[in-house]
């Protein structure tokens, strides 16, 4: 445990995440509710900048039931309209995209949002883009090391030369446009595989994980793999920012919360639930995942509070995202949940962890 004790001192972020669920239209043109729908993603993100959150983030997903296929494009939107958040993916699918051009959009997005973008790679836990892009899943694993390797290089490196396996290779060309940061923050997005920990801790860059099933607890050696791997590496374990990511809905009422919230979280879980040959998601089992030592973030302001602290207890992680679920939840009930966090949630944590 002693690795862990390193981070107790550091303070905490914390941010909302989303994947922009939108009912799906099945239209060419005229898609009414996802123009409305990416305008209420505006108004959350003005709200969570407002209220003093951290962090906003944006996965991408290629899904009729997603709006957000290219979360630099919005992200861009909203640092038009926010001050002072921090703009991410959460994730950039990075196995199928080019690297070339994720870069130069977000370094783009750095340039609009007065330096305020970070990327969070993955390889991401649907797979829809590689057909769609033209890559093979035989390739999960070997296209995002690839592809990783190639976007490090680019973000410290003006001028690239680089080859690799799957992409032609990069000759004495610049990259442009940089950054105003001196480098984009990278992130690895991660959902319980070893290697990934390992991969993250020798290459010394900033994890987030997604706790979306399963005890908390269980996760604690994996961290530990994490800051271990950074170690034999030569890096500072004390120095690595580690993020969790888990699902949310907040209410000034407990009940209420959770009222609101498991109709859309049932829906979301049975339909991805049933492409993968997952058991349909009960009542009883939600209850369950949101008790204080569960994975899901649903309550009061108490809960989530002590829920944040107790699980920085078992991680010491520098970054907490709330990824919200909208489903058919009222949007006003959304920002409600977000002004809560932001207003009260985050505060109370902020304050109990400097004290610790």
């Amino acid at each position: 445990m002693a690795l862990f004790a390193l981070h107790k001192a550091i303070s905490m972020e914390i941010g909302i995440s989303t994947f922009g669920e939108v009912h799906p239209e099945r239209v060419a043109g005229g898609a009414r509710e996802s123009y409305a729908r990416m305008q209420e993603l505006l108004e959350e993100a003005k709200l969570a900048d407002a209220t003093g959150l951290d962090v906003f983030a944006l996965g991408e997903h290629h899904r009729p039931d997603f709006i957000i296929s290219s979360p630099e494009v919005v992200l861009g939107a909203i640092a038009a309209v926010t001050q002072r958040i921090r703009l991410s993916s959460s994730v950039t699918v990075l196995s199928s995209a080019d690297p070339v051009t994720v870069f130069q959009q977000f370094a783009e997005l750095d340039l609009l949002s007065g330096g305020r973008a970070e990327i969070l790679a993955g390889r991401g836990s649907f797979t829809e883009s590689f057909p769609l892009f033209g890559y093979s899943l035989n390739d999960y694993n070997e296209l995002f090391v690839e592809k990783l390797d190639l976007l490090m290089h680019i973000n410290q490196h003006e001028i690239v030369n680089w080859q690799g396996r799957f992409r032609p290779a990069i000759r004495n060309l610049g990259v442009y446009p940089r950054p105003l940061q001196p480098s984009l923050p990278i992130w690895l997005a991660v959902g319980g595989t070893p290697s990934s920990a390992v991969r993250a801790g020798k290459l010394n860059l900033p994890m987030t994980l997604a706790i979306l099933g399963g005890r908390p607890s269980q996760y604690v050696p994996f961290i530990q793999l994490y800051r271990k791997s950074a170690l034999e590496a030569g890096h500072d374990p004390a120095k690595l920012q580690l993020g969790i990511n888990s699902q949310f809905h907040l209410a000034e009422d407990s009940d209420q919360a959770a009222d609101d919230f498991y109709p859309s979280y049932e829906k979301l879980m049975n339909r991805v639930g049933k492409e993968r040959g997952w058991s349909p998601m009960t009542r009883e089992q939600f209850e369950f995942m949101r008790l204080p030592d569960g994975p899901l973030f649903v309550g009061n302001v108490k809960e989530i509070t002590d829920k944040i602290i107790y699980q920085h207890g078992l991680f010491g992680h520098t970054r907490f995202l709330a990824q919200l679920v909208k489903g058919s939840i009222a949007q006003e009930k959304v920002m409600k949940s977000i002004a809560l966090l932001g207003a009260k949630v985050a505060p109370a944590v902020k304050e109990a962890l400097s004290s610790r």
